[in-house]
């Protein structure tokens, strides 16, 4: 099976520009006041207007209210939402209340860890393997922290699955390699400092992205 990619964090419309020429299949849009990625409404829509059909604009949330998905679904015309640390109850209910694709952010450390993932059946259509943020962190995610790959070797996926987590374009094919992934997600690794997308870096990940 074919590797797709998401970019995500984009906020220039030169980066969103390189991801799609790349070939992501998907883009991340990022609302969460403490991410140096994060979008206002003004400046999702202006990036939204320049996906083609064929990407899927994903919205980026860490346990959102309802007002700040209606505000940033409209703005960024989203047609998925990635949610982390979100209750598979709330992740069903934001699901059932917007119609749109939910993809569930699971955290790992342990083995044990991925026990969360069945939690979301019925209630998710995709889970996110991303790596467990150090203790007192601000931020979920996009913080080029990995986890152990190899815990996901032989362990039976309740949904369907994208990688997630310190992936960057030298790391990308032991990734795959190792977890069987078709799906990988990117956000720090594309990155000269943090939430500014390096369109080089871009270029390198989606080209690797294509030889696996």
């Amino acid at each position: 099976m074919p590797v797709t990619a998401k970019i995500c964090g984009l906020s220039t419309p030169e980066t969103l520009d390189v991801a799609i020429r790349g070939g992501a299949s998907h883009v991340g849009f990022v609302f969460f006041p403490p991410s140096p990625r994060t979008l206002s409404r003004e400046r999702a829509a202006q990036l939204a207007a320049r996906v083609p059909g064929h990407v899927t604009r994903v919205g980026v949330f860490v346990d959102p209210d309802d007002m700040l998905l209606e505000a940033s679904i409209g703005a960024g015309q989203l047609q998925a939402l990635q949610l982390h640390n979100t209750s598979p109850i709330r992740a069903a209910a934001i699901k059932a209340r917007t119609g749109l694709a939910i993809w569930a952010a699971v955290a790992v450390k342990t083995r044990a860890d991925l026990a969360a993932a069945a939690t979301y059946a019925g209630a998710a259509d995709r889970i996110l393997y991303d790596a467990k943020t150090p203790p007192g962190a601000t931020l979920p995610g996009g913080m080029g922290v990995r986890f152990d790959w190899t815990l996901l070797q032989g362990f039976r996926h309740p949904l369907p699955w994208a990688l997630s987590g310190g992936l960057d374009p030298l790391n990308l094919e032991e990734a795959v390699a190792v977890t069987g992934a078709t799906m990988v997600d990117v956000s720090s690794g594309v990155e000269s400092a943090p939430g500014i997308k390096d369109v080089t870096k871009i270029a390198a990940f989606l080209d690797t992205v294509k030889t696996l």
